[in-house]
């Protein structure tokens, strides 16, 4: 059994490509998810799907095969071809696999390094296919040891601090060729979390902020949450607002683009938009004074934020691949305990059978039953502690599967009898 991980980022497609492959609804994800696992080769599965990456995380019994099926199922969904996908795709399987998701969820491979919205992303996925059954045991350990390396990354470095998301750098971007922001009004589509994110950064830095969506209560709830003045307009008025701001950036989740040549007005003062959803909201537009960025663009406040942060990242990535290794042992170990604690509860039944059976033929006095029982578990308890030390031991060998398969057949163990529920205490946690 194995990890296999499928992934589409900013690193291998662009915007166009990454456009096709998002998954923009709940119901096109619970579909996939489904399709993906009824052949029975791949057996559990997370998607992570937001405006910068497509990450398909799951547990395979071959991970050859479960991944050119999977390639199969995301060229039909995307109408992108599968030679084409199988080309720009990373795949990583075991120990890559590992180390990929882990760096994924500290932040390392987002477009902003240290960017914080990418674990609760992941948390919000992992979630989702809880609910819907989509994920069992092996995902449950590799998600809490991928969220358990994000907040150790988190609590050693200073990436996760300060204006590191997609957000913050279009504001920032927005904010330079601006220079003097006061008064400046800046329009801002769109009510989700994106453009919360997106208001926060404006009002910090000195803009006037403009909200409009087409949900206009939901626009009015996200602007009565902040303590600043924010101007709700209503979604009708939006050409007219495009004609009126210097500054705009959109983030919704609409499958198409909501502004276009058409209802893009004329202006005589220069404009600067800022895009920063996926799919894309702003069609290819020629207007005199028009400056559009989409996500891509943004890559110059990107590497300048990567320069700052490089040896901080060393330190994150070295804490990745420690915990990488880390998480094998801690995998074997969980895979030897039930073994070990196996052996005392047969060991248990068999002193239960044993004693029953001799106070049946009179071999002993019932009114002794108990002391006997505490010397049989004492005798048990010292006879397997050696070999319940060595096998913690080797946990932490290559073996450990062959120990571990060999041990259970010579005691009759069901591996299924040692499937115990963990439950992930990171879920809960920011």
């Amino acid at each position: 059994m194995s990890y296999l991980i499928i992934s589409f980022s900013h690193k291998n497609t662009d915007i166009e490509m990454r456009e096709k492959l998002a998954f923009g609804s709940d119901e096109e994800k619970d579909r996939f998810l489904k399709l993906i696992l009824e052949d029975g080769i791949t057996k559990e599965a997370v998607l992570l799907s937001t405006c910068n990456r497509v990450e398909i995380i799951t547990r395979s019994l071959n991970p050859n095969n479960s991944a050119k099926l999977i390639l199969k199922q995301l060229a039909i969904y995307s109408s992108v071809e599968y030679d084409v996908l199988y080309k720009r795709a990373d795949i990583y399987d075991n120990d890559g696999a590992v180390h990929h998701l882990f760096t994924v969820a500290s932040a390392l491979d987002s477009l902003v390094i240290g960017e914080t919205q990418i674990v609760g992303q992941l948390k919000d996925a992992f979630r989702f296919s809880q609910s819907k059954g989509h994920c069992d045991q092996k995902i449950i350990r590799i998600m809490h040891y991928a969220f358990k390396c994000a907040a150790t990354v988190r609590n050693a470095t200073s990436l996760g601090t300060g204006s590191v998301s997609v957000a913050s750098t279009a504001v920032a971007k927005a904010k330079d060729i601006i220079k003097n922001t006061c008064g400046v009004k800046a329009l801002v589509i769109g009510a989700g979390e994106m453009s919360e994110l997106t208001i926060k950064h404006l009002l910090s830095s000195g803009f006037d902020v403009i909200l409009t969506s087409r949900d206009i209560k939901k626009a009015q709830n996200l602007a009565n949450s902040f303590e600043e003045n924010i101007d709700v307009a209503p979604y009708e008025s939006l050409s007219t607002l495009l004609g009126q701001v210097p500054v705009m950036i959109t983030a919704t989740s609409a499958p198409y683009p909501i502004i276009t040549e058409d209802n893009t007005p004329d202006v005589d003062f220069q404009r600067y938009w800022f895009d920063i959803a996926v799919p894309r909201d702003i069609d290819d537009i020629n207007k005199f004074g028009l400056e559009i960025y989409s996500v891509d663009d943004l890559q110059d406040i990107v590497n300048e934020n990567m320069s700052l942060r490089a040896e901080q990242a060393k330190t994150a990535y070295s804490i990745v691949s420690k915990m990488s290794l880390e998480f094998y042992d801690w995998l074997k170990s969980l895979d030897i305990e039930p073994v070990v604690k196996n052996l005392y509860t047969k060991a248990d039944s068999v002193i239960d059978k044993k004693v029953e059976h001799a106070i049946k033929k009179g071999f002993i006095r019932a009114e002794d039953e108990e002391n006997i029982r505490k010397l049989c578990q004492t005798v048990i308890t010292e006879y397997l502690h050696t070999p319940s030390k060595k096998l913690k031991n080797i946990s932490k060998n290559m073996e450990c599967d062959i120990v571990v398969g060999t041990i259970q057949n010579m005691f009759a163990q069901n591996s299924d009898e040692n499937h115990e529920q963990y439950k992930c205490e990171h879920l809960s946690k920011n």
